[in-house]
């Protein structure tokens, strides 16, 4: 149930970045800031319901940042048409590649 608990974690952080960036250019900003506070309440009440379930922090933090960079700008390419080039892929991929390696570090 913690990856289940982590994994909403994520999503509830990424909706709440494209819901700052949607903010800042719509005209009508205050729907999107309901959204935003709501997606980091759920983001972090998720996450602490994980590290109560066992998962250990720098795992946990790990995870949850490094996909939700990874999440936010591959989202923000299909949904703003923001630039995605072979540098920033290869970022995303050591970001996946440093993520599994912590993983892989925390299993005994």
């Amino acid at each position: 149930m913690t990856l289940v608990y982590l994994a909403g974690a994520i999503l509830s952080e990424v909706a709440a970045t494209l819901s700052l960036r949607m903010a800042a250019q719509a005209d009508n900003k205050r729907k999107w800031f309901i959204g935003l506070g709501a997606g980091y309440l759920a983001a972090f009440v998720l996450l602490t319901l994980a590290l109560h379930g066992g998962l250990a922090l720098g795992v946990a933090y790990g995870i949850w940042a490094a996909s939700g960079v990874a999440l936010t700008a591959l989202a923000s390419r299909i949904l703003f048409n923001e630039p995605l080039t072979k540098v920033m892929s290869l970022g995303i991929a050591l970001i996946v590649a440093g993520v599994l390696t912590i993983e892989l570090g925390a299993v005994h």
